[in-house]
């Protein structure tokens, strides 16, 4: 067991320090990360006038992007470090950003989109790897991921906030710029506070090591029924969620406000309020058997309804009010559950691997489902590929409810 000589002596005051430092640090990288997504989702349309089709061919780029990245980015975790590919991660993420509000022209967005990609694979699986091993206790880590998943929520609130008043005073372009600088300055952050006490780098052999992580990372994605059933609806869930890229667009045609930065931001504040009630009421019972099964299942079928609300809404409010479901709760709850899920079931050596699988799957959905659904939309419409993705969510719905999995006590 990965350990320094000693640590057990004083352990609270050490404990507290590592789960607070990566709270405030989630909350921080949060708070610009949603500044930026508000702020480029209407950027994309009212600045760089993209149509549905080409949100969604941006989305599948950066999915693509992940989906080229995330493994070998999660092997080096495993076997060099956890922190300094956040604090690398940190660098790609702004620098995407700041590059987003400085151009208009697909192409050169399509650019900013593979950064941003890049960005969060060298992320993935580090985070929460990292807290998994320094806190060194499986009995509270649980509790703190989903811990994570509320003050993510507030941040990103708070940056929604800011960044959507921000975005209405100073312009859309400006406001992303300054998201992305800040984002830099958060890098720094993990550079000086994150330490690794709890981690042993392989010391010879390295690529062989990581090869070797890799397999047993592949092995258990194939033989532990429960990981492959997490990995299959993460999947259908996340192809299903490229449609958010059009949830601007849609509300726009409904009728929304002509200048609709605030509204925007308002509409995601509450989102985050209702996704922060959500992921209390999960926080508190996430330990129970059965209790991600049945909370994931019924997370789709409530995201369904909304998808539907949302595509056959005569009027941008009533388009809010699904948009409300299937962001503040669906994907919010889903993505918790999946992480405590996966989380659960890793050993400690190949942890951030096991999450690069897990970001790998939410990849190959995007890329899938971004596809498929820029084809539908190319095709028939908003509405239809609507419709389409609240079918993929209930499928996934389907597929958990219906599984063995987490039916019993661990042995």
């Amino acid at each position: 067991m990965r350990g320094t000589p000693g640590r057990h002596a004083g352990r609270e005051p050490v404990d507290r320090s590592i789960s607070s430092t990566f709270l405030r640090w989630t909350f921080a990288r949060a708070l610009f990360h949603r500044g930026y997504v508000l702020a480029s989702g209407l950027y994309f349309v009212i600045n760089a006038h993209l149509s549905g089709y080409q949100l969604l061919i941006l989305a599948t780029v950066m999915a693509i992007t992940l989906l080229l990245s995330d493994i070998p980015f999660g092997v080096w975790s495993d076997a060099f470090s956890r922190k300094w590919p956040l604090v690398i991660g940190h660098v790609f993420l702004a620098a995407g950003m700041v590059l987003t509000g400085l151009v208009t022209a697909f192409p050169l967005l399509l650019v900013t989109q593979v950064l941003w990609g890049l960005g969060w694979a060298f992320s993935t699986g580090a985070d929460v790897a990292w807290v998994t091993d320094e806190l060194d206790q499986p009995g509270l880590i649980a509790r703190v991921l989903t811990a994570r998943a509320r003050w993510d929520l507030i941040g990103g609130a708070v940056g929604m906030t800011a960044f959507g008043v921000l975005g209405w005073a100073i312009g859309l372009g400006t406001a992303i710029v300054i998201t992305g600088a800040a984002m830099a300055v958060v890098g720094v952050f993990v550079a000086l506070r994150f330490r690794e006490d709890n981690f042993t780098p392989a010391k010879a052999q390295k690529w062989k090591t990581s090869v070797s992580i890799f397999r047993r990372g592949l092995s258990l994605s194939r033989r532990d029924r429960e990981v492959l059933l997490v990995l299959v609806a993460t999947m259908l869930v996340n192809g299903a969620a490229m449609i958010s890229w059009a949830f601007p667009k849609q509300l726009v045609d409904r009728g929304f406000p002509s200048s609709p930065v605030l509204w925007y931001a308002a509409l995601g504040i509450l989102s985050s309020g209702i996704g922060i009630l959500a992921l209390h009421f999960v926080e508190v019972r996430i330990e129970g058997v059965g209790v991600a099964r049945r909370t994931y299942a019924l997370s789709c079928f409530v995201g369904m309804l909304g998808l539907l609300v949302l595509a056959y809404a005569p009027k941008a409010l009533e388009g809010s009010a699904g948009i409300l479901v299937i962001s503040g709760i669906t994907f919010n709850v889903t993505r918790t559950v999946s992480t405590v899920w996966i989380n659960r079931r890793t050993p400690s050596d190949i942890r951030a691997t096991m999450h690069s699988f897990l970001s790998q799957a939410e990849s190959v959905g995007e890329v899938a489902g971004g596809a498929a659904l820029a084809g539908v939309a190319s095709l028939w419409g908003i509405v239809p590929t609507i419709v389409a993705s609240g079918l993929l969510v209930a499928l996934a719905g389907v597929i958990v409810a219906r599984s063995r999995a987490d039916r019993k006590v661990p042995c």
